[in-house]
Parts: structure tokens; sequence; C-alpha cells
């Protein structure tokens, strides 16, 4: 593996047999760990709701912050998954093995600012305007996962290389692990069982504090052991000041619409939590119930991005741009398909986290079913922007998120759903206006083929 490199043959066939394989060999271990841990997601907020919509509230907003480090995160691991992905698709194993190299060293950095902010934690909190109490516990809450922010740089940046090299089982196997552990930590401090202390809400960020640290020191064992597909060499060689800045290139304009995102998001969920507690409540709790349909969005995104890189690599823009396609399709076709389901059960669901209370599970169902109808676009724009992204394209993702976000989601929740029909049902359909908008011009750029000609 060291220094080794593989010729790909100029055929389509070598291009979508391992290790660049097909889209659902792509996407379903990928899938399939999100699921997992959108399961977990659901199981917490289940033992959370038995402690009140307070608790969620406060849990479930220090989560979404802690989304926005995701931000400074996707500055490095948008870099690497597109050149990993093209430098392992033209044979060069070893510079894609230097670039993951240099990309873990830039997120721990990363991951260092974040903690940092530890002390800030429940003034960022308090922006949204939420009640004191709420304010309180997601502050606590967030100050847990920044404490644990570089162990989940390291597992999220060695993750997205390695699914840039076709290697999505390792993640998979780690992470179902970490999942597994993660019911159990949740379980244990929550309620003080098991022989841990009882931490209440405040046990389910530790939980997930302690997963990012086991997930890392897994997934770095596996590196320095040479156990994985891109080996770990000399340090000196792969933080180089060229290397390090071809990687920000590429990922700095992902992280600036990622930054924009997550702060629209709170924005938005400022707007929402406006009406009462019980609105960002049923929001939170129907975020975590329809990121079963989210999944497989983010599976085909990875998948799409890995398989436009390395057909790029390859030579073979046509073929990258057949399987970006094929990608989308899929993704419409089991997200739509999921969220039909989600859609019909939407009572049945919300009601297991009866314990918050009747108001929050109604307006969890009326959310249900209006993000429930966007699937479709949602599709769309998470398969064509990770292809977009896998080919270095990562300006235009940007400007489509500045337009969806400030114009459509907000704009509209601002301008016209408040002001005018006064309720939290009718900023929430400024979400449909967002996504189709988004899907539109995606679906316009990656038609277009203009990202055939980026250099990484």
């Amino acid at each position: 593996m060291n220094g080794s490199r593989h010729e790909p043959g100029p055929t389509e066939e070598s291009v979508i047999t391992p290790p660049m394989v097909g889209v659902w060999q792509l996407a379903w271990p990928t899938i399939a760990l999100f699921t997992l841990h959108s399961l977990v997601g659901v199981v917490d907020f289940l033992f959370v709701s038995s402690l009140g919509t307070e608790a969620v509230a406060g849990v479930g907003i220090a989560l979404q912050i802690h989304f926005f480090s995701f931000a400074i995160l996707a500055a490095v691991t948008t870099g690497t998954m597109a050149i990993v992905s093209r430098e392992f698709g033209a044979g060069n194993t070893e510079e894609a093995a230097r670039a993951t190299q240099c990309s873990v060293a830039l997120s721990v950095v990363g991951g260092l600012l974040i903690t940092l902010m530890i002390p800030w934690s429940e003034a960022i909190v308090a922006v949204l305007q939420v009640e004191p109490e709420v304010a309180a516990l997601g502050g606590t809450c967030l100050a847990i996962l920044f404490l644990f922010q570089i162990p989940f740089a390291i597992e999220v940046t060695l993750g997205q290389a390695l699914r840039a090299a076709g290697d999505v089982r390792t993640p998979l196997i780690v992470g179902s692990l970490t999942v597994l552990l993660n019911v159990v930590l949740d379980y244990a401090l929550i309620f003080g069982k098991l022989g841990a202390p009882e931490l209440g809400a405040e046990g389910s960020a530790w939980a997930t504090g302690f997963v990012f640290l086991f997930a890392a020191g897994v997934m770095t064992a596996l590196w320095q052991r040479d156990k994985l597909i891109l080996p770990m060499g000399s340090w000196r060689a792969s933080l180089t000041r060229a290397l390090s800045w071809r990687l920000l290139r590429i990922g700095l304009p992902t992280a600036v619409e990622q930054a924009v995102f997550s702060g629209g998001l709170l924005i938005f969920m400022g707007i929402v939590s406006s009406f009462s507690t019980a609105s960002i409540s049923a929001y939170l709790i129907g975020v975590r119930i329809l990121s079963f349909c989210f999944v497989p969005g983010m599976g085909f995104s990875m998948a799409a991005s890995t398989l436009v890189g390395q057909n790029l690599g390859a030579r073979l823009p046509d073929v990258a741009q057949r399987l970006g396609w094929r990608c989308a399709i899929n993704a419409v076709a089991v997200m739509g398909s999921v969220g039909l389901v989600i859609v019909v059960f939407a009572r049945p669901l919300a009601n297991l986290f009866g314990a918050v209370g009747q108001e929050t599970v109604d307006l969890t169902v009326s959310f249900i079913w209006i993000l429930g109808a966007a699937q479709p676009a949602m599709a769309v724009e998470f398969a064509l922007g990770g292809g977009l992204r896998g080919a270095g394209d990562t300006r235009f993702p940007l400007v489509v998120v500045l337009i969806g976000l400030f114009v459509f989601r907000l704009g509209l929740a601002v301008v016209v759903a408040k002001p005018l029909f006064g309720t939290v049902e009718a900023v929430w359909c400024c979400l449909l206006a967002d996504w189709t908008v988004k899907a539109v011009l995606l679906s316009w750029r990656f038609a277009s083929g203009r990202w055939k000609r980026f250099e990484v």
C-alpha cells in the first residue's frame, strides 16, 4: 500500500468496480450507519422526553448548535473528499494518504478552536431567546459537546477520507460499535443505571462525548497499525503549506456555506422558538423522526462525491456525470419512499413522545407533514450537491445556499409567514420553498457540466 499506484484502465467498467465501486456499494454502508445514528437519536430523545419539554428543547438546541462545528470541519473535509477521491482515482495512493494526514492535523486545529468556545456556551444558546431554564441546560450540554470536539474532528475526517478512497465498510463497523455504546451510555448516565451517576439530560451530552472519544481512538489505532486503505506515513512530508492550502482552497467555500447554513438554521430556530417552547420542541422531535429520510440522502451524497471525484481522476468525466445523476435518482426514490411512510404514520410516531404534552405532539405531526413533502427536493440537493463538491465545484453550492436560506426560508418566514399568518406551521412551510429552489439550481449546474473542468 505504501506509495503504491494502481492503474485504472480506460474503460467504464474499471471505474465501477472496486476500489471505485458502484452507487449502491458506496451508499448502503453509509446509509446503514446513519440509520443507526438516527435510531440512537430517536432513542436518546425518547429518554430525554421523559424529563419534560424543557429537557427536549435544551438538549436538542445544544445538538443543533454543535452541528455548527461542521462548518469549520468542512473547510478541511470537503478538500479531503475531493483530493483523496481524485488522487485515488488517478492511482496515486501515496498522495491520497498524505492529504489524509494533513487533513487530520488541520481538523485537530479546528477542533481546538471550537473547544475554546466553552466559556460562552450558555450565551450562545441564549441568543435564540429561549426560556432561562432551557438556555442553562442547553449551555451545559453544549459545553460538554465542545469538550470532545477534537476527537470528534478526528473521527469525522478519517471517516471522510476512507469513504473518498472507497472504503465505506470500516466507518460502518466502527460506527456500529459506537451506536451500541451510545445507547448503553445514554440509559446509564441519564437515569443513573448500571452503576453510573444520574445526570439527567446532561447525561445525554456526556454519552455523546464519550462515544466521540471511543470512535476516534479506534480509528486512530487502526490507522497507526496500517490497517486502513490509506496508510499513515511521514507527518513531516504531509504537513506542507502547499498541501494545506490545496485542501483549504477547496474547502473554504463549503465551510462558508455550512457556516451560513448553520447560522441561518439557528435564526430559523429562533423564529420557531418565539412562538413557544412546545413549538421548538416539536421542531426538534420532528427533525429526529424525519432523520430516517435524511440519511439516504447523506449516503448518496457521499457516493456521488466519491464517484464523481474518482472518475474525474480517471479522466472519465461523462461517466462521472452519469453516476452523479444515478445517485440523485436513487436518492429521490429512497427518500421519497421513506418520507411517505413517515408521513402516513406521523401521529403514532409523534405519540411516542407523548410525555412532552399533547400540544407538542400535535405540532410535531404538522411539522412531519410539511417537511415530509420536501423529501424529493432534499434528495436532489443532497446528491447533486455532493457530486459538485466531489468535483471541487464548491462555490456554486455556496451561492445556492445563500439564495435558498436568506431569500426563501428566512425571507419568507420574516416578511410573509409570521406577520401575515401568525402560525408556526406557516413558518415551517417556508422550508418547502427553500429546498425546492436549491434542488432546481443544483440540477441546472450539474447538467451544465461546467464542474468537469475544475482542478483540485
